[in-house]
C-alpha cells in the first residue's frame, strides 16, 4: 500500500487485520455522522480485499478462479446421488405428479432461504463452519464440529457407494454384460443353472452375490471383500488427489464432474424415449394423485428430500461460499442453484421412468407369452372350454390387450376355480407400482433395463461413469466441510490432513466393505446424518436470527449485495423456517420411534429380502451415531459457558476470526477495555480516565451505550488511546 494513501488501517501485534472501512460498514446506519466527523477512508479501496496490498500476510485465503467454477462447485455437491435415485421413488410414491407441489413449496419456505442464509454467512464471515459460528457465537462454535462429525460419518459410506459404481463400471468392459444371464453351475453329470439366480434375476444374483458376496446378517461380517475393498482404496484415492490442493484442485475437476452427468441424462433421455413402452413410464410417473398429496407423510418426505438435496448442515456450502468475493451475489447464486437442483431431479425422473418403462413392457411381454401358453395347455386338457375364447384372438401373436380381454373372460367363467387354474393378469402398471430407490434402482432395476439396450455395454459404462461423478462431486463439498473449518481454525497444512483425513476414512470404511458391509452401510444412511443434520440446522437458524440479530444480518446482506433482499426472507427465517424445522424434527423422531430399527438382509437359500431387528449392539451403534454426531454442541456450550478453557492460553475459546486472518484476544471484557488492543490484562495497560466506553464518538453526539461485543456483536475494538495519531490506529 502506497505510503501516502488515507486508508486508516488498525495494528494489532503487528498483524493487519482489516481496513477501516471493513469495520466500519458493520456499524449501525445511525452512525453516520460519527463515521464522516473521525475517520478519512479510501472509497477506491475494494470491499473483497482481504489483506492489505503489500502486506507481508502468506496465508492469503484462497478464491475461486471464475464464477462459473463456483456454480459448478455447489452444483456438483447439491446435485447428487439421491437426485437420481430417491427423487424419482417419492415422486412415484407420493402421488406422480402432485408430489411436485408440496416439493416446491417446501423448497421456497425452507429449501432456498436456508440455502441463502448458509451462503451469505459463509461469504460475510469467510471462514469453514467451525470459524463462522465461532464468530456469531463462541458458546453455539459446537456447531460447526457438529457439521464436520456428520461431514465424517457421511464420507463414510457415500465414498463406498462410489466404490460399487466403480467396480460396475470396471465389468461393463464386456459383451454380454455379466449380469445379462443367471450363470450355469456344471457338476460330473449335468449342467444347471444356479439356483439362486433362477430363485431371483441375473441383475439381483450379480448383485448380491458376485459384486458384494453378502452374508445372512449384520453379525456374519465373513471377512473383507477384496474387490470392494480395491474398489474403495480407489475411490479415496481419486477424492484425496481431487482434494489436496483444496479449490485449487478440486475447481478444475468440477468442469467435468458436474457437467458430464448432465451429458448422460440427456443421452439417456433420448435413448429412452426412442425405446418400446417408455411413454408408459412416463405416464405412469406424472400422472398426479390429488389424494395422496393431501397426506402429512408426504409433507414430510419431500420435506427431508429438500433438505438433504441442498446439503443444507453439512458445512460443503459455507465452505465453498467463504472462498468467494466480499460483494458476490449470493443471493442469486441461491435461487439458481436451488433450481438447478430441483430441474436436475425432474429429469433424472424423466430418465429413470422412461428406462423402468421400458422394462415393464418387456417383463409384461414375457409374462403375456407365458400366460397364453398356459391357456393353450388348460385348452388342451379340458379344463378351458373353446367357446370361451374370442373368435379373433391368436395365441401365436396375443397382444397385451388380447390376452387381458381373454383373462378377464376366463376369470368371470371359472369365478370359483380360476385360483387353481395358475393364471396372471399382466398389467404394465402392476410392475410399474413395484417401486424401487437406491441400490436396487441403481444396481438392480436400471442395470436390467440396460441389457436390453442395443450396445449394452457403451450404455452401461456411460451410467456408472455418470453415478461415479454424482458421487465424486458430493463427496468434494462434504470433505470441504471438514477439512476447510480445521484448516482455518488451528491453521494445519491442507495437502497433510487431507492425506490424513482421506486414510482414517478409507481404514474406518473397511466395515463397509465386509460381506455384511451393505447392513453397515444402511444403518450409517438411516442414523448418523437425519436427526443430527435437522439440529445443526435449527441451532445455525437460531444463532443468526436471535443471538447475531436478523436486523443486523440484514445490514450485513445489503452491505454484501449491494441491496436490500426482500422482507419475505426476513420473515422466512426468523418464523417460518424455524417453525417447519421443528416440526420435520419432531416428525423425524416420531417416524423413528414408530419404526422398527432394522435392515433387510438378503437370504441365499430362499433368494429374498427378509427384514431383521439390529442386535442390541447395533441399536448402542446406532443411538452412538447421532449422540456422536451432536455432542460437540452441548460440549462446547459448557466449555464456554463455565470458562473451563482459560482464554489467554491460545486456546480455542480466545480465537476470534475476522476476515484475512485469525488473530487471538481475550474474550472477557472485564476491566478497563483499551487493554484488548495489545491483548495485554488490565494490570499490565496504564488506565486512562476515559471510561468504559471505548468508541470514539463525535463531541455532542449521543453516548453509545454499546458493548464492542453487544449490539454489534463482532469484536471489532475501536479505542480512543490518547497521544496516538489516527493513522496508527
Amino acid at each position: 500500500m502506497p505510503k501516502n494513501s488515507k486508508v486508516v488501517k488498525r495494528e494489532l501485534d503487528d498483524e493487519v487485520i482489516e481496513s477501516v472501512k471493513d469495520l466500519l460498514s458493520n456499524e449501525d446506519s445511525s452512525d453516520d455522522a460519527f463515521k464522516k466527523s473521525e475517520l478519512t477512508v479510501d472509497d477506491q479501496e475494494e470491499k473483497d480485499v482481504d489483506v492489505e496490498e503489500g502486506s507481508d500476510v502468506e496465508d492469503e485465503r484462497p478464491a475461486w478462479n471464475s464464477k462459473l467454477q463456483y456454480i459448478l462447485a455447489q452444483v456438483g455437491f447439491s446435485v447428487g446421488l439421491g437426485n437420481v435415485w430417491r427423487f424419482p421413488y417419492l415422486c412415484q410414491k407420493n402421488g406422480g405428479g402432485a408430489y411436485l407441489v408440496p416439493y416446491l413449496i417446501l423448497l421456497l419456505i425452507i429449501g432456498i432461504p436456508l440455502f441463502f442464509l448458509e451462503l451469505a454467512v459463509g461469504q460475510r464471515i469467510r471462514r469453514g463452519s467451525i470459524g463462522v459460528w465461532n464468530y456469531i457465537s463462541p458458546k453455539l462454535g459446537g456447531i460447526g464440529f457438529a457439521s464436520c462429525v456428520v461431514c465424517f460419518f457421511v464420507a463414510l459410506y457415500y465414498n463406498v457407494i462410489i466404490g460399487w459404481s466403480l467396480f460396475y463400471f470396471s465389468q461393463s468392459f464386456q459383451h454380454p454384460l455379466p449380469w445379462d444371464q443367471c450363470p450355469l453351475v456344471k457338476n460330473t453329470s449335468h449342467t444347471f443353472v444356479e439356483p439362486e439366480c433362477e430363485k431371483s434375476s441375473a441383475t439381483t444374483y450379480y448383485w448380491y452375490r458376485e459384486a458384494l458376496n453378502i452374508s445372512s446378517s449384520l453379525s456374519e461380517s465373513g471377512g473383507l471383500n477384496w474387490k470392494m475393498t480395491v474398489c474403495l482404496l480407489a475411490a479415496w484415492v481419486m477424492v484425496c488427489l481431487a482434494m489436496i490442493k483444496g479449490i485449487q484442485s478440486s475447481g478444475k475437476i468440477m468442469y467435468f464432474s458436474s457437467l458430464f452427468p448432465y451429458v448422460v441424462l440427456l443421452c439417456f433421455l433420448i435413448r429412452g424415449l426412442l425405446l418400446n413402452g417408455s411413454v408408459d413410464g412416463i405416464r405412469h410417473m406424472f400422472t398426479p394423485k390429488l389424494e395422496i398429496m393431501l397426506e402429512p407423510k408426504v409433507w414430510r418426505e419431500a420435506a427431508t428430500q429438500v433438505f438433504f438435496a441442498l446439503g443444507l448442515g453439512f458445512g460443503g456450502v459455507i465452505a465453498f461460499s467463504s472462498y468467494n468475493k466480499r460483494d458476490n451475489n449470493c443471493h442469486f447464486d441461491a435461487v439458481l442453484v436451488s433450481f438447478i437442483n430441483f430441474f436436475t431431479s425432474v429429469l433424472a425422473t424423466l430418465v429413470v421412468f422412461a428406462v423402468l418403462g421400458f422394462k415393464a413392457n418387456i417383463i409384461n411381454e414375457k409374462c403375456v407369452i407365458q400366460n397364453s401358453e398356459r391357456i393353450l395347455k388348460l385348452l388342451k386338457i379340458g379344463n378351458l372350454s373353446q367357446d370361451m375364447i374370442p373368435h379373433h384372438i391368436n395365441f401365436s401373436s396375443i397382444t397385451a390387450e388380447d390376452y387381458n380381454l381373454v383373462y378377464d373372460i376366463i376369470q368371470k367363467v371359472k369365478e370359483e376355480e380360476f385360483d387353481s387354474l395358475g393364471l396372471k393378469s399382466c398389467q404394465i402398471e402392476d410392475e410399474l407400482n413395484k417401486a424401487v430407490q437406491g441400490t436396487g434402482l441403481a444396481f438392480i432395476a436400471f442395470t436390467e433395463a440396460m441389457t436390453h439396450f442395443p450396445a449394452s455395454p457403451f450404455w452401461s459404462v456411460m451410467f456408472f461413469l455418470m453415478l461415479v461423478n454424482l458421487g465424486l462431486g458430493s463427496m468434494f463439498g462434504t470433505i470441504e466441510g471438514i477439512i476447510t473449518p480445521i484448516v482455518d481454525t488451528f491453521k494445519v497444512r491442507k495437502e497433510i490432513l487431507t492425506v490424513i483425513c482421506c486414510t482414517v476414512a478409507f481404514f474406518i470404511g473397511l466395515i463397509f466393505v465386509q460381506h455384511s458391509g451393505n447392513y453397515f452401510v444402511t444403518m450409517f444412511d438411516d442414523y448418523s446424518a437425519t436427526l443430527p443434520l435437522l439440529i445443526v440446522v435449527i441451532l445455525e437458524n437460531i444463532a443468526v436470527t436471535r443471538i447475531y440479530g436478523i436486523d443486523k444480518f440484514m445490514e450485513d446482506l445489503k452491505d454484501m449485495l449491494g441491496f436490500s433482499p426482500s422482507q419475505y426472507y426476513y420473515y422466512m427465517w426468523k418464523y417460518v423456517s424455524p417453525l417447519v424445522l421443528l416440526c420435520l424434527l419432531v416428525a423425524s423422531i416420531v417416524q423413528m420411534g414408530l419404526s422398527p430399527p432394522g435392515y433387510n438382509a438378503w437370504i441365499e437359500d430362499t433368494a429374498t429380502e427378509e427384514f431383521h431387528s439390529y442386535p442390541t449392539w447395533g441399536m448402542i451403534v446406532c443411538i452412538s451415531l447421532m449422540v456422536l454426531a451432536i455432542l460437540p454442541v452441548p460440549i462446547v456450550f459448557m466449555v464456554r459457558r463455565c470458562n473451563l478453557i482459560d482464554d489467554s492460553s491460545g486456546s480455542l475459546a480466545s480465537v476470534s476470526y475476522k476476515r484475512g486472518r485469525i488473530i487471538k484476544e481475550p474474550v472477557n471484557l472485564e476491566g478497563d477495555d483499551t487493554s484488548l488492543i495489545h491483548g495485554k490484562s488490565p494490570s499490565e495497560v496504564p488506565s486512562p480516565n476515559f471510561g468504559k466506553n471505548i468508541y470514539r464518538k463525535q463531541t455532542g453526539s449521543p453516548t453509545l451505550d454499546t458493548a464492542p461485543n453487544g449490539r454489534y456483536g463482532i469484536g471489532y475494538l475501536m479505542a480512543d488511546m490518547p497521544d496516538m495519531p489516527e493513522s496508527d490506529l
